[in-house]
């Protein structure tokens, strides 16, 4: 038959067709929202990368599900926001810079604060082009008018606001805390910056000599250099050990210092010798203990983690040198009597590795009782937020119920300056959006605020607020879904729902979306020290952005990690290139025809009603299960019909008419090919946004892009389950067929006899109907189909059976016997020996005593494999004998 010229080429190859078609997109401004009155509003927010470096797997792991949803949305007829940005991520990126400073021999502190800001800003212009770049690369379809940066002056603004409004209701003040230190950052952290990390240290147990001369009392630290700076000794109130010894005085080693001994029910009388020295100004359980006693605070430390003047001979020494030197000198005095290995765990900064100090410092603090007692009202009410899986909720629920105030506070130049200024004189602070009038007489506070406090505003802060008539903050917020890892559900998710209650009093977001983490083939967590990462740009240059998303979206179920596999991916291309091929083919044969010219109202094969049929049950299933974010299940749907039912059956059975004479079942073909490419391109197009939209600009349609064509709807005229039925049987027989076939090694180019006795004469009516579809896929030199069909006496067959028929296939036709049973009879042979073996292994005792249990299962199931083929194979030298 004549086929037309298409410009899809013969192979497919990624780059060449995804190389323009982001620009393409972008011209089009197919991915703006278009604020129209008459669509219904659907907003994400993209979780805002730092400006740090480059995408990892799970930022496209995390974007590419966010763009399935969109693309889907935008397509369902909803005016679509998928509104894009970047985080200035203050730790993580003054890191960055002042590494870059320190390869050009100079520091912050030689640039002055401006200057280095300065840097900074171009620094973060380099990495926005590079993040854009990759967002490119992927494909996500962003409205870039409204791209956001946490640092740009509408969210700074938005910061201050917040910052202002929550120190005027009380919820944020200045306080002297323990907090979690970073010595090599000279910040501070919060609490969830810190990783705990289980190390080999040691406990030092000390005496401290009672200063009456009248004994000593035990105690035992795991970081003695703190000592140093110790006020007390506390020990239960209700110690009969102890009891006579509270109120008296001990003299502290090296420094002489007198400090008192101290009740309190805090000391656990069971651990270790039931007496602890207190550092109020070193240990947060420490604090509270000297808060109660009213303790003095003595810092032996500075930012830097050198210890101070407070330190006495020890000034200047790194903690950890201190510690050796102390450790000796305590020896030498026999106040250290004892050294144990003891491992503990032990906080390290997430930020920069180093080992966290428990350090007294003025800081900044959001006061989260208040903010926390709604968030988890929230969650009793019918508008809570939805987490999909649910389970996440209690981990959420968790965290908010056991809150701590959350220290905001950063000692950092790259960042949000807090907006507070202190009087030079009198100490005064105001706290404001702008300076006191009189600003000669004031003076700033140098620290930044914490990244995750302006992060937490992103849903509402990006559209505008706190100018609550924005346009799109009245169009568009609350969002509706976020999508993010369940690693930031503390750091980030809680955050953004306390925030946004309290400013806003809505839910943020309708539903959070929570998947897993990206793992490598054997289950390990990605970093740089197991150098098993994966570079989502090199995975797109040799697959193309499709496979990666295709692979990244349905290899797990929602909330599960994902497993990376290069084979996996592979796959998925092969995938794409089967699609690709079965495209060409129908395009090929479709001729010319316009969009107006499809017509499927002419009379139809049962192929054609079964693939309309099950086209309709995709397009429900598919739909349905999106809905719900069941990716991998969608996948999984996709996937069946595609190469299933489409490639490997529909369009074989396409040729027939194709290739025949019959002009009207040519047209009617060409028809449902194009319309049901058409609705399949539809459906996968927001898996894979590229392959799906070079093919369907191929394809006869209407309007500009896949982009913002119309969602595919279920057709009920067109669904015909006795059809469908039908063809199940045909598909049914045809497979079995081609089983008995493969079982006797027969080709399927040699016409062999094909008997179909049925077991009514309707399943035999149908299958007459449809012969050209059994002698076109079995290739029988003789068909015969009915319910009273028979072989002829002493005839031997291969025999199968399917719902309504039993299929028969004479061996005379299939095989030559004699050299089958020569051949299974060598086969035996082979069995026999292999029973034989495993059976005298088996028997052996010396074997059973010696041999590990799993191999001894092993030879046991070897056994029971090679005894069961035996059996068959007699069986079926039995029945050739007959």
């Amino acid at each position: 038959m004549e086929t037309n010229e298409v410009n899809l080429p013969t192979k497919y190859d990624p780059q060449t067709i995804e190389k323009n078609r982001y620009q393409y997109w972008q011209d089009g401004r197919f991915f703006e929202a278009t604020n129209d009155q008459e669509k219904s509003p659907y907003t994400i927010v993209i979780p805002p990368p730092n400006v740090t470096g480059k995408l990892h797997l799970g930022h496209a792991w995390d974007t590419t599900l966010q763009d399935i949803i969109t693309r889907m949305k935008r397509m369902q007829g909803f005016d679509v926001l998928w509104l894009p940005g970047m985080d200035h991520a203050g730790i993580a990126t003054q890191a960055k810079v002042d590494e870059k400073l320190r390869n050009q021999g100079i520091s912050r502190y030689d640039l002055g604060r401006e200057k280095f800001m300065e840097e900074a800003w171009k620094w973060k212009d380099e990495y926005a082009k590079h993040i854009r770049t990759q967002w490119s690369k992927l494909g996500l379809g962003l409205d870039y008018s409204r791209e956001r940066f946490t640092l740009d002056e509408g969210l700074s603004k938005a910061v201050r606001e917040v910052f202002v409004k929550l120190y005027k209701k009380g919820l944020i003040y200045r306080g002297e805390y323990i907090i979690n230190w970073d010595p090599a950052t000279k910040t501070a952290l919060s609490d969830i910056e810190v990783i705990y990390q289980d190390v080999q240290g040691a406990f030092y147990h000390m005496r401290y000599p009672l200063s009456d001369g009248s004994g000593h009392i035990e105690i035992a630290t795991t970081r003695p250099e703190t000592m140093l700076g110790d006020t007390a000794v506390a020990v239960h109130p209700e110690d009969e050990r102890y009891k006579h010894l509270i109120g008296k005085m001990v003299t502290l080693p090296i420094t002489g210092r007198e400090i008192p001994i101290v009740a309190d029910d805090y000391v656990d009388m069971e651990f270790g010798s039931g007496a602890v020295k207190i550092t109020s100004a070193h240990d947060p359980n420490d604090f509270e203990i000297g808060n109660r006693h009213n303790l003095g605070r003595i810092l032996v430390m500075n930012e830097d983690g050198s210890m101070n003047e407070k330190a006495g001979k020890y000034e200047g020494l790194d903690r950890f040198e201190c510690r050796k030197q102390l450790v000796k000198d305590l020896q030498e005095e026999g106040v250290l009597f004892k050294i144990e290995d003891h491992l503990h765990s032990v906080g390290h900064s997430e930020r920069s590795g180093a080992v966290v100090e428990p350090y007294l410092s003025t800081q900044w603090f959001v006061k989260m009782q208040p903010l926390a007692d709604k968030a988890i009202e929230l969650q009793s009410n019918e508008d809570k937020v939805n987490f999909v899986p649910n389970r996440f909720e209690n981990t959420y629920l968790r965290w908010m119920e056991n809150i701590r105030d959350w220290c905001i506070s950063r000692q950092l130049w790259w960042g949000h300056r807090i907006p507070a200024w202190y009087h030079k004189e009198t100490g005064e602070i105001h706290v404001d959006h702008e300076p006191p009038t009189d600003i000669e007489n004031w003076e700033q506070d140098t620290d930044v605020l914490d990244t995750w406090f302006s992060s937490a505003l992103w849903p509402f802060s990006t559209m505008g607020w706190p100018e609550t008539e924005s346009l799109d903050y009245q169009r568009y917020y609350p969002t509706a879904c976020l999508v993010t890892g369940y690693d930031i559900i503390f750091f980030w998710v809680s955050r953004m729902i306390f925030q946004g209650l309290e400013f806003t009093g809505e839910r943020p977001f309708n539903d959070v979306l929570i998947h897993g983490l990206v793992r490598d083939e054997q289950g390990r967590k990605m970093s740089k020290s197991l150098g098993n990462g994966v570079d989502p740009m090199e995975v797109i240059e040799k697959y193309g952005a499709d496979s990666l998303r295709y692979f990244l979206s349905t290899g797990s179920s929602p909330g599960q990690d994902l497993r990376f596999s290069y084979e996996k991916v592979e796959s998925t291309w092969n995938f794409a290139n089967k699609i690709w091929n079965a495209s060409r083919f129908a395009l090929m044969n479709m001729g010319d025809m316009k969009f107006q010219e499809i017509d499927l109202s002419g009379k139809k094969s049962v192929a054609d009603k079964w693939i309309l049929t099950r086209l309709n049950e995709t397009i429900e299933t598919v739909t349905k299960l999106a809905e719900k974010y069941e990716f991998g299940e969608v996948g999984r749907a996709l996937y069946n019909f595609i190469w299933d039912d489409f490639c490997d059956w529909y369009i074989e059975m396409a040729k027939l008419p194709l290739y025949g004479e019959d002009e009207a079942a040519k047209k009617t073909t060409r028809s449902i090919l194009a319309y049901v490419l058409d609705n399949t391109m539809r459906l996968l197009h927001p898996f894979m946004p590229f392959i799906t939209e070079e093919i369907w600009q191929q394809l006869p349609h209407e309007g500009e892009s896949i982009t913002v064509a119309k969602w595919p709807e279920v057709k009920s005229e067109l669904t015909d389950k006795d059809a469908a039925a039908d063809m199940r049987l045909l598909v049914d027989i045809i497979r079995s067929v081609r089983n008995v076939r493969a079982e006797v090694n027969t080709p399927m180019s040699k016409q062999v006899k094909l008997l179909v006795k049925t077991k009514t004469t309707d399943i035999a009516e149908k299958l007459e109907v449809n012969r050209s579809y059994l002698e076109r896929f079995c290739n029988p030199s003789d068909l015969l189909i009915g319910i009273d069909v028979s072989l002829g006496d002493g005839e031997k067959a291969m025999t199968a059976v399917v719902t309504g028929a039993e299929l028969i296939l004479p061996l005379q036709g299939l095989i030559n016997i004699d050299e089958e049973i020569a051949r299974l009879n060598k086969e035996l042979a082979k069995l026999n020996k292999e029973v034989d073996r495993v059976q005298k292994k088996l028997s052996n005792q010396g074997f059973i005593i010696k041999a590990p249990e799993n191999v001894i299962e092993e030879e046991k199931a070897k056994e029971k494999d090679y005894v069961e083929k035996r059996n068959a194979v007699k069986a079926r030298i039995e029945e050739l004998k007959g």
